[in-house]
């Protein structure tokens, strides 16, 4: 298939990210209006303009919905404070349906506040981040898990988002990775892409996608080395797409290891969020082609339009057109 044939399909598409939904924050500070704190002498950030936009999950779910998917809806959990607010917000902007979250006043809503320098424009400051050091609630897990068994049928995509990079993990449990491989078990058409920080080993019989550091890292775990056609068959993964940045992404199948160069680009702006797109892209593309070469093509193409747009960047149809055509595709 044609790129633009797979865009024509896709308004006809479903999709669910379910997972770590989280809210981005990017503070623009004015280091010219610094001064001391009278309280404290500490030097004050002076933020004088923020934006917001859905983060971790949620920039998948932004990705898609640039894209054109038909539906796009998020599961997963957030707290009552004013960080859920301004999550809500941000999606409902979006047009990304949001009646799958689980809203809960035990747990903080996990945010990403990032400190842009506005003189730079560069993000010179530590980030300060809103996380959840603790199990969540099992009333909360119940209600998730209830949600992904009712609903799961409804997509015809279902991108995990395992974000959390504390041992406890987030919103995605060992009971959620029970289900999720239930799921897929009984429907192994259905395209379940998960991408996992630091779990990726703990997942069976989905498509997962790892970048280079993180497939290295859980393959070496696992195995004792790096030996990515065993890693797939000690998983059960169905598929193991392993991007490696500007070099583009390493496909692995039953039939071995295939490598996907991705369009060259020499100075990419901001490559924050280029996983989130080509797994937008990628997934998307494989429920329609069916190829996996196509979709990892196609997830190429996505993340290298993003990576030349500052902060976590989407691709619009007709910038994914151009780019098509400028390959001849």
């Amino acid at each position: 298939m044609t790129a633009t044939e797979i865009l024509e399909a896709f308004p006809r598409k479903t999709a669910l990210v379910v997972g770590d939904i989280c809210l981005d924050r990017w503070c623009h500070y004015d280091p010219g209006m610094s001064e001391p704190s009278r309280e404290t002498g500490i030097s004050r950030i002076a933020v004088v303009l923020s934006e917001v936009s859905p983060g971790a999950g949620g920039t998948i779910a932004n990705n898609l919905m640039a894209l054109g998917i038909g539906r796009v809806a998020v599961l997963g959990a957030i707290g009552t404070d004013g960080h859920s607010h301004e999550l809500m917000a941000a999606l409902n902007l979006r047009g990304i349906s949001p009646e799958l979250l689980v809203r809960s006043r035990d747990i903080p809503t996990f945010t990403y506040t990032k400190l842009i320098n506005r003189d730079t424009g560069e993000e010179d400051q530590p980030r300060v981040d809103f996380i959840n050091s603790r199990p969540h609630p099992e009333a909360v897990e119940r209600q998730l898990l209830n949600h992904l068994q009712t609903f799961a049928s409804a997509f015809d995509v279902i991108f995990v988002a395992d974000q959390a990079e504390t041992r406890r993990g987030g919103i995605v449990t060992p009971g959620m990775r029970n289900l999720l491989s239930e799921i897929a078990q009984a429907d192994p058409e259905k395209v379940i892409w998960v991408d996992s920080r630091i779990r990726c080993e703990l997942f069976r019989n989905v498509i997962l996608k790892p970048n280079q550091q993180e497939a290295e890292s859980s393959c070496i775990g696992l195995l004792g080395r790096l030996d990515y056609v065993e890693y797939r068959k000690a998983v059960n993964a169905r598929l193991l797409f392993v991007t490696q940045a500007g070099r583009g992404v390493l496909v692995v199948d039953s039939h071995g290891e295939n490598m996907v160069p991705t369009r060259p680009i020499e100075h990419p702006v901001d490559i924050c969020g280029a996983g989130d797109s080509f797994s937008a892209g990628a997934g998307m593309a494989l429920s329609i082609s069916g190829s996996t070469l196509e979709a990892a093509r196609f997830g190429n193409l996505v993340a290298s339009i993003t990576v030349m747009k500052k902060g976590t960047g989407t691709a619009s149809p007709d910038e994914v057109r151009a780019a098509a055509a400028g390959l001849g595709w």
